[in-house]
């Protein structure tokens, strides 16, 4: 049996998935809103949508193999569908209203994932 201080939480891998997934979606709104001009600086959504990618799979990397296990894995198996859409997000095209609809298409399971990471664990 593990001591309490070995547990590792996978709670906050989730927080940061949704962070940067957030912060990504909010870059793009303005951009194509056009109250943010980035053609000085592309490279920035790009870097987001990479942060995104790799939050994403830490955090469900996290709460499949952390402690406490049957609290994180539940939530980690919700956030995995996330994957699909944001796979297919370099291939959408950016001009296009596919773009946005594909990258909102991982949302309710980047949500759902954030919220079954914070359930408490000791529910019975």
């Amino acid at each position: 049996m593990r001591r309490r201080q070995d547990r590792i939480a996978a709670a906050p891998f989730f927080v940061a998935a949704a962070v940067s997934y957030a912060a990504n979606c909010a870059l793009g709104t303005a951009v194509a809103t056009r109250v943010v001009d980035t053609s000085g600086y592309r490279w920035l959504h790009h870097a987001l949508y990479i942060a995104t990618c790799t939050t994403v799979a830490v955090a469900v990397a996290a709460g499949l193999f952390l402690r406490p296990r049957a609290a994180s894995r539940g939530a980690a198996l919700t956030l995995l569908p996330a994957a699909a859409p944001l796979a297919v997000i370099p291939f959408a095209g950016t001009h296009r209203r596919r773009h946005p609809v594909i990258a909102l298409a991982a949302a309710p399971f980047i949500v759902a994932g954030l919220l079954g990471s914070l359930r408490p664990a000791d529910r019975k």
